[in-house]
């Protein structure tokens, strides 16, 4: 056995030996360890089911990799998979739901997964056996079906052993070690005693450059081994096999193809045929998280016992749906663990705070993903990124706050929501609130319906006292449009106030800070008491973080960058700090973000508010352009309160954001409401602000701006300073221009508005795709902002954007349509 690899792979699901068979097709040096035998976690009870459906771009692109990639196995290493490509059809009973999948449609469209859309009478035509007359449509998918878990497992380990991989079964990782270069694992062999499996004591050392955890059920253990937080924390799953049902051995004996995988969404299902009977796996209501902090020695390739009144409601549901399955009987159960995380999507990327140490963990679809985890996860360790942004994904979008309790209630709910429509606008209620700022109470009193961003309770929208959030949800336009649309209205015309707390915001100081960040980030610095944006690029060249930079001083900054991403940006800032200290020198990095609470005040009136709470020797002047300029910070008092105020603004109209001490918070928003009340200030919503950065072309984090683009296909040439060394520059200048980021101006239906996920087309050929959207007050008219092909992003060029359904007229726009020359922004007082 090997004692020295390039990469460790810890555990032999499909997951992991999807990882280590991609890494060695990379090229590397790979083992794999499972603690018990291939397949013993959750894998071997899996129903073995492929849905390409995924609301998620990369999610998306996973598992349309992984069914491309399972139909080459056999060629490859002669073991049959198991690949039955019977098709998906998902059903829907409702308009809403067939709304839903043409949202999806979509996404499916820019990812180029093949899919169609059925009606009631096709489907029965199709499969007499399936009753329709209560269903809207549904949407296929032929390429897809299932596949039996075990099978292509061992297949992908075939294949891993082809290309050099070694795998070593009944050895658990027990420790791990970093010794500045490499990681050495402390590994037991393990052994039966009393049919469990337990430690020996026979212990090694395996040596490793990188450690990839594939570790399923036992990811709690991993995290405490690891000293970091992983909340992958499974939940019970059961579904059932039926006796065979007459009515289906006829259907097949008369020479009938077998059914696609059947999924009633809305009845919260998936059912499949399975040697002349069904299987039937729900999504219900209280299945409870299990193995919260271990698995037992005792639960090796174990189930729980069944809970049949837990399903009832679904079982009736699927004999409603197959009326020849009503007398059939039970065959065989199966409930058994399957890991969650809150999102509901898997963990993949680097464990944070460690060097060379990758998460693979929390796959509530493991199957489907295992082949495109393998493929994109192999990239990022290689090539430095995957060839599509993985943040989404990525360990570390949950900061430290994260608790055990959070991550197993968070997954149960994330379970029974699995069919749950899942609107754009969706908030889920569970585990909130959690984190408020301290004006939490009085924007709730005011109408605040809230969102949760990183755990933050934020306002998106505010709305009549009794106004029901759930009920306003929507694919189209909700019930909450109209109050954001009064509040974007409120900013361009009068002001508004919103609450930016969640931003998160860093320091960076010591007498390395200054050469430190003019090497982190692509713009110069700016100078004393002003401000600049500015990226902080991967090393591959592509958009790492946002940042606004403030300079408090010499040699100390105060960055601001997206609220969603405190402890991915707080990592990235960290190590790379600490990998350039020798050439730099000391650098400290404070995350701040719970010191600092952030109000955002813009629109014309916003000087004349602060106006009448400054408190300064010669009010009348602080504000005004001489004394406070545009991309200039100024630390004021707004009454008794000491505000650090930035004078830039999301919205593109003339505004402050007024950083404050988060004690002072309800101080300062009781005067800044009175103030405002006579300027007809409104409270405004991320929901607004997020049109009004569209009018102003300002890209966001996480939508325009990811590791799969460069500032420069961004059109953020002007924060690009190209006379100075940053990281990444020259691996984004070879990468040269592969899209343009660009604003559109739609003539869209008139109850509906792009979400930012919508194909463009040209020519009726598939062009690029939006990454934001919503609706223009200034223009009267649906925006977005999104990618193209270079030759397609002039000023003028014609495009078709499909919303819901249908193709609409697009024109591509100047980059900042709405008021291009920032002269309201810049205006003096």
């Amino acid at each position: 056995m090997k004692t020295h690899v390039k990469a460790l792979v810890v555990g032999g699901g499909a997951v992991g030996t999807g990882i280590a068979y991609h890494l060695a097709k990379a090229g590397w040096e790979v083992m794999l360890l499972e603690r018990d035998e291939l397949t013993s976690g959750s894998t071997w009870h899996a129903a073995g089911l492929l849905p390409l459906f995924n609301m998620g771009y990369a999610t998306s692109h996973i598992h349309d990799y992984s069914v491309r990639f399972y139909k080459t196995l056999e060629a490859e290493t002669g073991l049959n998979a198991g690949f039955a490509v019977v098709g998906n059809l998902r059903m829907a009973q409702t308009g809403a739901r067939m709304d839903e999948y043409r949202l999806y449609s979509s996404t499916a469209e820019t990812v180029g997964i093949e899919h169609e859309f059925l009606t009631p009478a096709q489907i029965r035509e199709r499969w007499p056996l399936v009753r329709t007359e209560d269903l809207k449509g549904a949407l296929f998918h032929p390429g897809d079906g299932y596949i039996n878990p075990a099978d292509v497992t061992q297949a992908m380990a075939k294949g891993a052993r082809q290309r050099g991989v070694e795998i070593v079964r009944k050895v658990q990782a027990q420790g791990y070690r970093w010794t500045g270069a490499e990681w050495v694992v402390t590994c037991c062999r393990m052994e039966e005693r009393g049919g469990n499996l337990v430690p020996s004591d026979d212990v090694f050392e395996i040596r490793a450059e990188h450690v990839v955890t594939a570790t399923g059920n036992h990811a709690q253990r991993t995290a405490r081994l690891l000293g970091i937080k992983i909340p992958a924390i499974p939940v019970e799953h059961q579904y059932i096999v039926t006796e065979p049902d007459p009515a289906l051995v006829e259907w097949r004996r008369a020479g009938n193809p077998e059914h696609p995988v059947l999924r009633d969404a809305d009845a919260k299902w998936y059912v499949r045929e399975e040697r002349g009977g069904w299987i039937l796996g729900p999504y219900e209501r209280n299945a409870p998280a299990r193995f919260l902090y271990d698995v037992p020695e005792s639960f090796r390739a174990d189930l729980f016992p069944l809970d049949l009144e837990r399903i009832e409601e679904e079982y009736m549901s699927m004999i409603h749906r197959i009326p020849s399955s009503e007398t059939v009987g039970l065959k065989d159960d199966f409930n058994g663990p399957i890991c969650y995380t809150p999102d509901g999507n898997p963990l993949v990327g680097p464990a944070p705070g460690l060097r060379n140490m990758w998460l693979a963990e929390g796959f509530s679809f493991g199957i489907t993903a295992a082949g495109g985890t393998g493929h994109y996860l192999a990239q990022m360790m290689v090539e430095g990124e995957a060839e599509i942004d993985m943040a989404s994904l990525d360990p570390r979008r949950y900061g430290d706050w994260m608790t055990t309790e959070y991550a197993a209630r968070k997954n149960e709910e994330c379970y029974e929501h699995v069919f749950v429509l899942h609107h754009p606008d969706e908030e889920r209620e569970a585990c909130r609130p959690l984190r408020t700022a301290p004006c939490y109470d009085r924007v709730k009193a005011r109408g605040a319906q809230f969102g949760q961003v990183n755990g933050w309770e934020r306002p998106n929208y505010y709305a009549p006292q009794g106004f029901d959030d759930h009920a306003a949800r929507s694919f189209r336009r909700g019930g909450w449009w109209q109050y954001a649309e009064a509040e974007a209205r409120a900013v361009r015309e009068t002001a508004g106030l919103i609450d930016a707390t969640a931003f998160t915001k860093h320091r960076v100081a010591g007498q390395g800070a200054t050469a430190f960040l003019d090497w982190f980030t692509t713009n110069r610095l700016p100078a004393v008491g002003r401000i600049n944006l500015t990226y902080a690029l991967t090393a591959t060249g592509t958009t790492r973080t946002e940042y606004t930079i403030v300079r408090l001083a010499e040699h100390e900054y105060y960055l601001v960058s997206a609220g969603a991403w405190t402890a991915y940006d707080a990592d990235y800032l960290r190590k790379c700090a600490a990998d350039r200290q020798a050439d730099f020198g000391y650098v400290e990095v404070q995350d701040v973000t719970t010191q600092w609470g952030v109000f955002a005040l813009a629109g014309p009136n916003s000087r004349a508010i602060l106006n009448d709470l400054v408190r300064d020797a010669e009010p009348a002047t602080v504000l005004g352009n001489k004394r406070f300029p545009w991309l200039s910070m100024r630390n004021i008092e707004l009454g008794m309160c000491p505000v650090r105020a930035i004078r830039v603004a999301y919205t593109g109209e003339l505004g402050w954001e007024l950083h404050h001490p988060i004690e002072m918070q309800n101080y300062l928003f009781d005067r800044i409401l009175a103030a405002g009340e006579p300027h007809g200030m409104k409270l405004v919503g991320a929901r607004a602000q997020n049109w009004l950065r569209q009018e102003k072309s300002y890209r966001a984090f996480g939508t325009e701006l990811g590791r799969d683009a460069t500032p420069l296909e961004g059109g953020l040439d002007r924060f690009v300073d190209l006379t100075k060394d940053f990281l990444g520059k020259e691996a984004m200048l070879a990468k040269g221009i592969r899209s343009r980021c660009v604003t559109l101006l739609i003539d869209g239906p008139n109850d509906a508005d792009p979400w930012g996920r919508e194909a463009l087309f040209h020519d009726g050929a598939r062009v690029g795709r939006l990454t934001s959207g919503g609706w223009s007050v200034a223009f009267g008219r649906q925006i977005g902002m999104g990618y193209v092909r270079p030759d397609l992003s002039a000023v003028g060029t014609r495009l078709k954007v499909r919303i819901m359904g249908d193709l609409w007229d697009a024109e591509v726009v100047e980059d900042s349509p709405y008021d291009p020359q920032n002269a309201r922004i810049r205006q003096d007082g």
